[in-house]
């Protein structure tokens, strides 16, 4: 049986290549059927902020990548409640995400066997 992996995305989706490297790990992993989870903590919540304009920042777009993931199997994805309070976001882009608070957060990674932040 293959090992579970978790990504935790701390970046905000334009201060690098930091995010689109979590997602692109993500949905590999997925299209192989890999256990795989997904992790939105700190400025990495803001990738689920509605009505990004990628084109005025002159960068490509995450938002479909992000909505892709379910169709790649990808069905465990959380978001820190604290991290998206913190900033503001009410209304956020992909509903699969589920809420986690951060007292939960060492327990989800204890359930992977493997854990890459980025």
């Amino acid at each position: 049986m293959a090992k579970s992996l978790l990504i935790i995305s701390r970046q905000s989706p334009w201060s690098g290549p930091g995010a689109r490297e979590a997602l692109d790990i993500v949905l590999a992993g997925g299209a192989f059927d890999l256990p795989i989870g997904l992790l939105f903590l700190d400025d990495g919540v803001l990738q689920l902020a509605a009505g990004q304009n990628a084109k005025a920042l002159q960068q490509k777009d995450l938002s479909a990548n992000l909505q892709a993931l379910p169709m790649f199997g990808v069905e465990e994805l959380f978001y820190c409640v604290e991290s998206a309070n913190a900033r503001g976001l009410g209304n956020l882009s992909l509903d699969e995400a589920q809420p986690l608070a951060a007292e939960h957060i060492t327990a989800l990674i204890d359930r992977y066997d493997q854990v890459i932040t980025l």
